[in-house]
């Protein structure tokens, strides 16, 4: 028969200065709220739409404005969007049917629950007359205007880009063997010379260089490496050595910098919401920072395809909780020794698998922002953080919401 080990919790309160124990046993099925219900909630499993304070009754879409804007002027939860309109998963992944000029209705159903629905536009269009928009003509200039997820200014500059690459990757890359005048360095408006170029591949090519690896904090695996971007370059002449012009740089371009074609990309059109299953991950990066960021900056997590991870799902970050000391300047477990008897002061130094008293313990971790996901790679995701209360940090624990 198997020993269970009976653990003692402490609580010390003074009253009087006479000092009161309260004993309590800790049950082995007993689990510990983390700070934040979403890390026990199962995934799937929805607690009622909450409705945002004040949510209009109807509001007309205007330019500018993204899915998680108007999320966020209806509900508490912005990721909960497709929730509320009864979406299926093509429609949440092709949500172009939402223009300025649209209006967005807020109604009940029979048993309380809430619903949006599209209503007339400004301009008599709206879900009546959405056949309008069917016709070929008006179809194309209507997707350009179309309501994008997350804001666009904030990530386009990320959606060609390679951001991560296996080990070596650019090895065999085309690559400026030669700048003009022999310079060091260059930049936009200077001319460089690359071997291996293709013409078949166009005449666009953007500027990279190998960077740091990206390491999973908590397994240690290589996920990948990041490829920093340099800037843009435009070929004027093909050959054996080709000519290139610096049409935009980020950083300096140095003789040895690899090249790729640039490709070109379109905003991420996905509604935002909740992954279908749990899952938890890391922050591994910052991009353009050394290990902090705040909203609208870019990060990249330790989860990818291979996870479930798709473009639109939406995490919440948590700061990982510290793991602390429990004693005082002296070493003593607490300042309150004097007060016992000295036969009582031996439970205080008494080792972790012995007694109740840690001379560490673990902070719990503590819900902090959302963050969006608008480009996937099979071991790696980048996001863009859409709320944040305090600095996000590399390391920082990413999960479903």
């Amino acid at each position: 028969m198997k020993k269970s080990k009976l653990t003692l919790l402490f609580v010390f309160t003074i009253a009087g200065f006479v000092p009161q124990i309260v004993f309590g046993q800790a049950t082995p099925d007993a689990k510990v709220e983390t700070g934040s219900k979403s890390a026990t909630r199962k995934a799937g499993s929805s607690s009622p739409i909450a409705l945002a304070d004040n949510a209009p009754g109807t509001y007309t879409v205007v330019k500018g404005d993204t899915l998680w804007d108007i999320s966020g002027r209806f509900l508490k939860e912005p990721w909960r969007w497709p929730e509320i309109w009864n979406m299926n998963r093509d429609q949440i992944k092709n949500p172009h049917w939402i223009y300025p000029g649209d209006v967005i209705k807020l109604t009940f159903d029979s048993d309380g629950r809430p619903m949006l629905s599209l209503g007339g536009g400004a301009d008599g269009a709206g879900s009546a007359g959405g056949t309008v928009r069917l016709s070929p003509q008006v179809r194309v200039d209507s997707l350009a205007l179309a309501i994008p997820s997350i804001p666009s200014r904030a990530i386009s500059p990320f959606l060609s880009l390679p951001l991560v690459v296996e080990e070596g990757a650019l090895v065999n890359a085309p690559k400026i063997v030669a700048t003009e005048d022999s310079r060091v360095i260059i930049g936009a408006g200077n001319t460089a010379y690359a071997v291996g170029l293709n013409p078949k591949l166009g005449i666009k090519w953007q500027v990279y260089r190998p960077g740091r690896e990206l390491v999973d904090p908590v397994s240690k695996e290589v996920l990948g490496y990041e490829a920093n971007y340099l800037g843009d370059s435009r070929v004027s002449r093909f050959g054996d050595s080709s000519t290139l012009e610096i049409v935009r740089s980020t950083q300096e371009i140095n003789r040895g910098d690899r090249l790729t074609p640039t490709v070109e990309s379109t905003l991420p059109s996905y509604s935002p919401r909740s992954p279908e299953k749990a899952i938890k991950g890391s922050v591994v990066s910052v991009v353009g920072s050394v290990d902090e960021g705040a909203q609208y900056s870019i990060i990249a997590l330790s989860l990818g395809k291979r996870e479930g991870i798709e473009v639109g799902h939406v995490l919440a970050t948590l700061q990982r909780g510290e793991v602390v000391s429990t004693q005082d300047a002296n070493g003593s477990s607490s300042g309150l020794k004097s007060l016992f008897p000295s036969s009582w002061n031996e439970a205080f130094n008494q080792k972790p698998e012995e007694g109740a008293v840690s001379s560490e313990v673990k902070l719990p971790d503590e819900r902090n922002g959302l963050v969006f996901v608008f480009r996937v790679f099979e071991k790696v995701s980048y996001g863009l953080v859409m709320s944040s209360r305090r600095p996000l940090k590399v390391g920082d624990i990413v999960q479903t919401p």
